[in-house]
């Protein structure tokens, strides 16, 4: 309880209520723009934070990731393209509803949903997470690299498309983490004679790279004449009657978000789709779906904004990201000297807890700003994607030399960023490589740490229940996404069903 007062005595300061509502403003400019993602804008707003106290700009980059959600259906809404993945079943009701002249009503309703949505997941993430960080403190090394290892598979077998490709992602991400001085001999690994390498690789400026210039080049690529935007000629908000026949919906896919979000490598990608479908499935109109129905909306809305809070979870309890936009936040820990793990909610608590805060902070700043800031996002929208490029690859510059003010890690940006580009051609993702580089150093040490108290014994994770437990369900999750698994279920299925 101490800590829980602390970390909202915190988040009422001055300056970190300045910065969520600043990253409020950015996530609802990102999240409205076709082309952008929230992870690339807080890759991008990494190097920003590093003058301000660690609460804080951690508060502001949290504050960005949740309203780039709500952002998404701007776009969606008003010229049916999701301004994030997130908003995609979004543009199935909120469309229509724009081109009936409801286009306010449709955003007034995403805007309430969202709400709702990002309190419930607040909710869960201020309850849920100190019990799981209460459960942590008993892990040592050991129990430690078990956990690491799960982290790793679990991504990588979530990962869309080949499962194989999504491991190797995060293996490379592992290998990348090596690079620099070993932490038990201090001899160089992977530096070939670099002495800017002896430090090991900056995960900002990886970050900035694979997520940034890839994006620029395919926005150059596509350079997509967006369609014109509908006007916002009617009311926002929903009358009170309106909103009572959408309350169910709205709590149904809040929690459909948050236990989305519980499951590391799903995002609101996902949720909303859960959430959409649900809200199909119970409604006693299933024929409005799809037609400009409000409820549609709500649906969509209340359960990608609502993954926040619920992939926060695992990542502040157990160090495990529950997506790649919240790995991308423990780099920002990362980069304030707090590193990622069970012992955050102790160690760290007063960052913590402000963090944890901030989110529900975040979901009022997102009604207030959202409700200024909507009516303006028609111009919003209509930006090219040529215009947007440049800027990207100039941020991108920018953000990788402020770092150590090297022009080594501005080449080491591109490097990323053509990394990036490559892995997306050929379908291979980034997420599990992002988790290999974060939870890559803590695999190394815990590893060192148990061989040394075990005396060279790899029979030492076996032996420990917990260990034991964490790496059976870490193989589980690999057997259960390859080839054979999905050959031996069907064959089940139907013999169940001749």
């Amino acid at each position: 309880m101490e800590n829980v007062l602390l970390g909202l005595t915190n988040v009422l300061n001055l300056i970190n209520i300045v910065a969520i509502f600043a990253g409020t403003a950015i996530g609802l400019f990102v999240g409205a723009m076709p082309g952008l993602s929230a992870t690339m804008a807080i890759a991008l707003l990494l190097p920003l934070t590093f003058g301000l106290p660690p609460a804080t700009g951690i508060s502001m980059l949290a504050s960005l990731y949740l309203a780039a959600m709500y952002g998404g259906s701007i776009a969606a809404i008003l010229i049916r393209t999701p301004g994030t993945p997130a908003a995609a079943a979004t543009v199935l009701d909120g469309y229509p509803m724009a081109q009936k002249g409801q286009a306010g009503k449709a955003l007034g309703v995403s805007l309430v949903a969202s709400l709702v949505g990002g309190i419930i997941s607040s909710i869960a993430l201020l309850t849920v997470a100190p019990i799981l960080g209460k459960i942590a403190l008993q892990f040592g090394p050991i129990e430690l690299f078990a956990v690491a290892v799960l982290g790793m598979t679990i991504i990588g077998s979530l990962s869309q498309g080949s499962t194989t490709k999504g491991l190797l992602a995060g293996a490379i991400g592992v290998m990348i983490a090596m690079v620099g001085m070993d932490p038990i001999s201090g001899a160089p690994r992977f530096t070939f004679g670099y002495l800017q390498l002896f430090s090991g690789i900056s995960f900002v400026v990886a970050l900035i790279g694979l997520f940034s210039i890839p994006q620029a080049i395919r926005l150059i690529e596509k350079d997509i004449k967006l369609q014109k935007a509908n006007k916002i000629t009617d009311k926002m908000l929903p009358t009170l009657k309106e909103l009572k026949t959408m309350w169910v919906t709205m709590i149904r896919s809040s929690f459909i978000g948050i236990f989305t979000g519980l499951i590391p490598g799903t995002g609101g990608d996902t949720a909303c789709w859960f959430g959409y479908n649900e809200a199909k499935r119970f409604s006693k109109h299933k024929e409005k779906f799809g037609t400009g129905y409000p409820e549609g909306v709500a649906a969509s809305e209340a359960a990608n904004n609502a993954v926040v809070g619920g992939a926060l979870i695992p990542t502040l309890a157990l160090g495990i990201p529950g997506s790649s936009g919240t790995a991308v936040l423990m780099g920002g820990l990362m980069v304030h000297g707090i590193m990622p793990g069970p012992t955050l909610m102790t160690e760290y608590a007063d960052v913590t807890y402000t963090l944890i805060w901030a989110v529900m902070l975040a979901n009022f700043a997102m009604f207030g700003v959202g409700l200024l800031f909507t009516r303006v996002s028609v111009s919003v929208t209509k930006v090219p994607n040529k215009v947007l490029a440049p800027i990207i690859v100039i941020l991108s510059v920018i953000g990788s030399f402020s770092i150590n003010n090297s022009v080594f890690d501005v080449g080491l940006m591109f490097g990323f960023g053509l990394l990036g580009y490559f892995m997306d051609k050929i379908k291979m993702p980034t997420a599990p490589m992002i988790v290999g580089l974060i939870l890559g150093m803590m695999l190394d040490n815990s590893f060192n740490q148990s061989m040394m108290m075990s005396q060279d014994d790899y029979l030492v994770f076996f032996k420990n229940p917990i260990a034991a437990t964490l790496l059976a369900i870490a193989g589980l999750s690999i057997l259960q996404s390859t080839p054979l698994f999905g050959f031996l279920r069907s064959k089940l299925i139907r013999g169940k069903n001749p």
